[in-house]
């Protein structure tokens, strides 16, 4: 269905994706591997997941306000039914880490920091899933923003 929208309707609508996705390529597929090259620890990743989420919190607002048409409102809301799925992979990351560093009290001295290391990249994989999959949705909503296609729920 095509929304009557102008094309500044159309440019409110495209921002919250716009947002989200530079969030993403920002803190998520730059700033955490980077974290993690240079060799910061885990206290390296509280940054950009810091920083993920007061972009979360933003859209999160902003979605909830009134001052928006209908249309870019529907926008916002959609910008934030993705920040879910990407807290859903945050928090999915931040439980087998959890469970990575009660793993690796239990073992060896020698051995634990090899096991933190190998098990905290593998609890990684959600978030970076999480973080795949909203992009290819948000490229879908941001091409919809710009047509004046109507979103589903």
């Amino acid at each position: 269905m095509i929304h009557p929208a102008n094309d500044a309707e159309k440019k409110l609508a495209q921002a919250p994706h716009n947002l989200f996705i530079s969030s993403v390529f920002m803190f998520d597929l730059l700033m955490t591997p980077a974290a993690i090259a240079i060799n910061i620890g885990m206290y390296g990743l509280l940054l950009p997941l810091t920083l993920s989420l007061s972009v979360v919190a933003y859209i999160y607002k902003r979605s909830r306000a009134s001052t928006h048409s209908a249309y870019a409102a529907a926008h916002w809301q959609l910008a934030f039914r993705r920040c879910l799925w990407l807290m859903a992979g945050y928090a999915v990351s931040a439980t087998l880490i959890f469970l990575a560093w009660l793993v690796s009290l239990t073992t060896q001295a020698s051995m634990q920091h090899i096991l933190w290391t190998a098990l905290t990249r593998i609890a990684i994989l959600p978030t970076l899933l999480a973080v795949m999959v909203t992009l290819v949705m948000e490229a879908g909503a941001m091409s919809q923003a710009s047509k004046g296609e109507g979103i589903g729920k």
